[in-house]
């Protein structure tokens, strides 16, 4: 009999990530509200420099992705040295981790962070430690305390996803400022650019000053281009080096590299995306307001929505019997609520619809 290969044990305690769902069997239209995705799509720039790619699908793509990082540097004022491009900000977090964690470390999270922080460290065989909130809200004192020595690394998205609560620059500059210089400060701004406020920073002026921080972005949500994997991180040089070390060759296709230059160049297009979504989010909440459901202050592209343990599974049966897939977050540590993806105006007022004719039927 042939033994089966003992995988390292790290990987054993993997949950494996679980995305949201986009059928509903039976159903002839389905609303896909689970993903947090664009529902508008990318620039039509973006859509047009993916299809000249397709007389070019013999060639290896640049493997050092230089077009694009010359865009993102001209866009951000940021030197091109000092950005790395990935297949979706979720590779390059993946990446830091490996790079800078293994067995005896620690990486540090808030509870309700994005999921792959945790996959990420169990897979580079180091330890994952999360820290409480505060009223969902990362809570930077919580982080501060969960500290030791052997705390390589602290993951926080800001705004924070599945909550989409936001926390003062002020407050991450004070998380900084508490960590040892050693530790590693890793920002995900997946859902910055949706944040219209000059109050509001994703933590690049904190790479600029020196200190061991990498801010993670991504094409995935307001530049609607998920379907290519496509992210970037702003990081010290030494950093983001190591991460090149270990980045396969060519991790980026060369569709995703010509569509990511045309709609940074687009940005025209991505005001209006912001515009959008912020409209349709506040439809979203005075709606839910009259039929009393409560939901987390958003500034993301998406409402956690509180309905209790127990409806949860049977407002989402409902909902999906309507063709409306939204996402549970109990993996998240959150059974009371769901996460409702922003749509087009079309798409959120078959949603609010249904929510209205659930609650009517209930009484």
């Amino acid at each position: 009999m042939t033994t089966a290969p003992t995988p390292k044990a790290s990987i054993m305690k993997i949950e494996p990530y679980v995305g949201g769902k986009s059928k509903a069997p039976g159903v002839a239209r389905v609303i896909k509200l689970s993903s947090n995705e664009n529902p508008w799509g990318p620039s039509p720039k973006a859509i047009q420099a993916f299809a000249e790619e397709a007389t070019h699908l013999n060639r290896y793509p640049d493997g050092g992705h230089f077009a694009l990082r010359e865009a993102i540097g001209k866009l951000h004022h940021f030197p091109v040295e000092q950005l790395i491009c990935g297949a979706g900000s979720d590779e390059l977090l993946g990446l830091l981790t490996h790079a800078f964690a293994g067995e005896g470390d620690e990486v540090l999270y808030s509870v309700h962070g994005f999921l792959m922080y945790k996959i990420y460290t169990l897979a580079a065989g180091a330890t994952p430690v999360s820290a409480p909130e505060k009223d969902l809200h990362t809570d930077v004192d919580a982080l501060l305390a969960a500290v030791t020595p052997r705390t390589k690394i602290v993951f926080v998205a800001n705004p924070n996803n599945p909550t989409g609560t936001v926390i003062p620059f002020s407050e991450i500059r004070r998380l900084r400022a508490g960590l040892p210089e050693q530790v590693i400060l890793g920002l995900d701004a997946a859902y910055a650019e949706y944040i219209d406020d000059p109050a509001y920073e994703a933590g690049e002026s904190l790479v600029n000053e020196g200190t061991n921080t990498v801010v993670f972005h991504t094409f995935s949500k307001i530049y609607g281009l998920p379907a290519l994997r496509l992210g970037w991180a702003f990081g010290p040089a030494a950093i983001i080096d190591a991460m090149n070390r270990i980045r396969s060759p060519f991790n980026v296709n060369s569709a995703a590299l010509a569509a990511g230059v045309a709609a940074l160049n687009d940005q025209e297009y991505i005001r209006d995306m912001r515009i959008r979504n912020a409209d349709e989010l506040k439809r979203l909440r005075h709606s839910l307001k009259p039929l009393g459901y409560e939901y987390v202050p958003s500034a993301a592209n998406f409402l956690l929505v509180k309905f209790g343990a127990e409806e949860v599974p049977i407002i989402n049966r409902f909902l999906r019997h309507e063709g409306l897939i939204v996402r549970e977050v109990d993996a998240y540590g959150l059974p009371d609520y769901l996460r409702i993806s922003i749509g087009t105006t079309e798409e959120n007022t078959l949603l609010i619809d249904a929510l209205t004719r659930y609650k009517h039927d209930k009484k």
